[in-house]
């Protein structure tokens, strides 16, 4: 129960991501807004696992062997965590944060299921597949019932849905570098590490004025230290103790939490059909997260 809990609390910091972006100042981008995100808490995250490598080190644990493999899942998380960014604010800009968040994350426990089980040929289990079924109708309630509006953009569900492409490939290739004996806090670092480089290279190129503003440097230091460095360790931490598909389904704690801050905070409002499809995604959660986890935890002795 602890790696369920671990990941519902990633989820809920996930779920403050749009709003915290939607209370900053204007003039962001979501290019600019994700990597500023990105370049402080990436470089926390690999702080992070570095500081905890060193801690280890005494114990001198085995490690496995770094190939090619390894590095080729490491840089898939990097460079995903990084197109999730803007893909993720595009859609939150375009159809606001509850509708967007929902549509992002409620695609990515079917994606990251179909992506696990094509590589492991085994399939995800009753209990997830029962679970993401009555989470997709209310992804699908309060994709179809949209905001007030009732109508969604088509940028931004193309946005939503490539960041929720994106989140389930990190998923899928964490879970597939702690099969290999890797430390979730080397996973995390190295994907943290990896993402703050790109969106450092990206940073040049984008407008940062916003940032002397101290709503935009408040937001920024949430969305990296919150969203990314606690975020991802709690999210990768628990993953070591789950399968990729049942961790992605935790997950939709995210939308659901954006939703409630974005009608109670940000003062949005949801059609009666959406708001049934709020009510069904959490019935999903629930269902998932009151089974046993597919998969033992990881040794501590991990690298």
């Amino acid at each position: 129960m602890r790696f369920v809990l671990a990941v519902l609390a990633a989820a809920v910091l996930f779920g403050t991501t749009g709003t915290s972006q939607e209370l900053g100042p204007d003039g962001t981008t979501p290019l600019a807004v994700g990597a500023v995100r990105l370049a402080i808490g990436g470089s926390a995250l690999a702080l992070l696992a570095a500081g905890a490598a060193v801690l280890r080190h005494r114990r001198r644990p085995p490690r496995p062997r770094l190939s090619a493999k390894p590095l080729a899942l490491m840089a898939a998380t990097a460079v995903s965590l990084f197109v999730y960014q803007p893909l993720f604010f595009l859609g939150t800009s375009a159809n606001g944060v509850a509708v967007s968040t929902v549509i992002a994350l409620g695609s990515a426990p079917v994606l990251a299921g179909l992506l696990e089980w094509l590589l492991t040929r085994r399939a995800p289990g009753l209990l997830w597949s029962a679970a993401t079924a009555v989470s997709t109708i209310g992804v699908a309630l309060l994709a179809l019932g949209g905001g007030a509006g009732g109508s969604a953009d088509p940028a931004g569900l193309a946005g939503s849905l490539g960041a929720g492409a994106a989140f389930a490939v990190i998923a899928v290739a964490q879970r597939r570098l702690l099969d290999a004996g890797w430390h979730p806090f080397t996973v995390v670092g190295a994907m943290g590490g990896g993402s703050a480089v790109i969106a450092a290279a990206a940073l040049p190129f984008t407008d940062l004025g916003w940032m002397a503003d101290p709503r935009g440097a408040a937001m920024a230091l949430w969305l990296g230290l919150a969203t990314i460095t606690a975020a991802y360790a709690l999210f990768t931490w628990g993953l070591g103790g789950l399968r990729a598909a049942t961790a992605a389904t935790l997950t939709l704690g995210e939308p659901l939490t954006a939703s409630v801050l974005g009608i109670v905070v940000l003062g949005e409002h949801l059609s009666a059909l959406s708001t049934a499809g709020i009510v069904v995604l959490g019935a999903g959660l629930v269902l998932l997260a009151s089974g046993r986890p597919a998969r033992p935890a990881l040794p501590d002795s991990s690298p």
